[in-house]
């Protein structure tokens, strides 16, 4: 049962920081901004989220959603890291449980 919920919560949690980063409101576009990161990359890293939701969300590709979940959260953890900018930690030790949940259970 944990297992399942896990993979739900890391779909939807995946999919809506993908539509945040896609959409690309003020504050998102200023911290990727101030990342160093082009204006684009938003829109590149909101569709990998997106992508690496719904490859989860399928049984048949879920290994390869989470693989790529896991290396977009990684580059997010050492972005934070790098700039110092440990308030985004938090959500992403979120991420990062869900997807060692899903990964173990797997």
């Amino acid at each position: 049962m944990v297992h399942v919920l896990s993979i739900w919560f890391l779909v939807v949690a995946l999919s809506g920081a993908g539509l945040v980063n896609a959409i690309g409101t003020n504050g998102t576009r200023s911290e990727f901004a101030r990342w160093g990161y082009p204006r684009w990359w938003g829109i590149v890293t909101g569709a990998l989220e997106i992508l690496g939701a719904v490859l989860i969300a399928l049984p048949v590709s879920r290994i390869v959603g989470v693989a790529l979940g896991a290396v977009i959260i990684a580059a997010a953890v050492f972005t934070v890291l790098r700039h110092r900018d440990h308030a985004h930690l938090a959500p992403l030790s979120v991420f990062v449980t869900l997807i060692a949940v899903d990964a173990i259970s797997s």
